[in-house]
C-alpha cells in the first residue's frame, strides 16, 4: 500500500483590516459606504435641525439603510460628500432627506376608540360646521377613518372639512391619490361597499375612495417644528404618534403652535404612548389620549 504524504501547508496571509475612510466609527463588512459614528452625528442634527426628529444610538441600522439610497441617487460615494453637498444646497434634496427619515406607520380605524369618542363629539352638533386638522396624514389611512366617521355619524350632506398634511411628501402624495389594497385590515365589509370603488383588470386587488367622501378632504405639506401657516382653526386635531419623536423642548413647541389654531373647547387626539401632562395650561385630560384645549 502506498502511503500519501500531505503536503505541508503555509497560514494564509490575512487581508489588512478596513480602517473607514473618513469619521471615527466601525464600517460593517459587506456595507457599500463607509459609515461612522460622526456620519451619524451630522444626520442626527440635520434631522433634528429640519424636522424636529430626535434620533437615539440605536437608530445607526436604520439611518444607513435609508440615506444610503439618497446617496445612489444623487451620485454621492460617500456620506460625508452627500452630506458636505446637502448643507451647501438649499434645493429640493432636504425634502428627499426628511423623506427618507420619517417614520410612517398607519392603518385604517388604528386606535378604534378615538374613532368612538369622535363619533359622540360629532353626535352632538350635528348641524355645525365641522374643522378637522389630521397633522401627520401619512398615507392616507387615517384621515379616510375621519371621513368615513364623520359620514357615518352626519350623512351625506353633512358639513365637514379636513386638512391632511404631513412633513413626508411622498406618503402625502399616496393619501391624495386615495388608492388602497383591497385586503388593507381595519375596515369592515360594509366600510368597504360604502366608501370604496373595487379595482378591475389591470387593478384587480386595489380600491380606491369613493370622489363624495374624497371631496371633504384637502392636502397641504406642513412642518410641526416651524411656524404654522394655516389661516383658519379648528374644533378637532389628530396628532397621533408624532410627538414620540421629539424632545419635550419640541413638544413643547409644537404643542403651543397647534393650540393656536384651536378653538377653545376643541379635541386633540394623540398617540397612545403620548402624555402631555407638563402642558396643563394648554390642555386638559379629557380621555384616554384625548385633550380638550383650554
Amino acid at each position: 500500500m502506498l502511503l500519501q504524504t500531505t503536503p505541508t501547508r503555509r497560514p494564509a496571509a490575512q487581508p489588512a483590516p478596513r480602517v473607514p475612510v473618513s469619521g471615527d466609527g466601525p464600517l460593517a463588512e459587506g456595507r457599500e459606504f463607509v459609515w461612522s459614528d460622526s456620519d451619524f452625528t451630522r444626520i442626527k442634527a440635520l434631522i433634528y435641525q429640519r424636522a424636529g426628529i430626535s434620533l437615539h444610538d440605536g437608530k445607526h441600522a436604520m439611518v444607513y439603510s435609508r440615506v444610503s439610497r439618497r446617496l445612489r441617487e444623487t451620485g454621492h460615494a460617500s456620506f460625508k460628500s452627500y452630506l458636505d453637498w446637502l448643507e451647501h444646497h438649499d434645493g429640493p434634496e432636504w425634502q428627499e432627506f426628511i423623506n427618507a427619515l420619517t417614520t410612517n406607520l398607519t392603518a385604517f380605524f388604528r386606535e378604534a376608540h378615538h374613532f368612538d369618542i369622535l363619533s359622540r363629539m360629532l353626535a352632538e352638533r350635528r348641524t355645525h360646521d365641522w374643522k378637522i386638522w389630521c397633522s401627520a396624514a401619512s398615507t392616507g389611512e387615517e384621515p379616510y377613518s375621519i371621513a368615513m366617521t364623520c359620514t357615518e355619524v352626519l350623512g351625506g350632506s353633512g358639513h365637514f372639512d379636513i386638512l391632511n398634511s404631513d412633513i413626508d411628501t411622498k406618503v402625502l402624495q399616496t393619501a391624495q391619490r386615495g388608492v388602497y389594497k383591497a385586503d388593507s385590515k381595519g375596515l369592515t365589509p360594509e366600510r368597504l361597499q360604502r366608501f370604496f370603488l373595487r379595482g378591475k383588470g389591470t387593478n384587480s386587488g386595489l380600491m380606491r375612495v369613493r370622489p363624495e367622501l374624497q371631496k371633504h378632504l384637502r392636502f397641504q405639506t406642513v412642518n410641526l417644528i416651524q411656524d404654522l401657516s394655516l389661516r383658519e382653526t379648528f374644533d378637532v386635531v389628530f396628532c397621533r404618534n408624532v410627538m414620540i419623536y421629539f424632545d419635550a423642548a419640541t413638544q413643547r413647541a409644537v404643542l403651543e403652535r397647534i393650540h393656536r389654531v384651536m378653538k377653545p373647547g376643541g379635541m386633540l387626539f394623540v398617540g397612545h404612548a403620548e402624555n402631555f401632562s407638563d402642558a396643563r395650561n394648554l390642555f386638559v385630560l379629557r380621555g384616554k389620549t384625548v385633550y380638550e384645549r383650554i
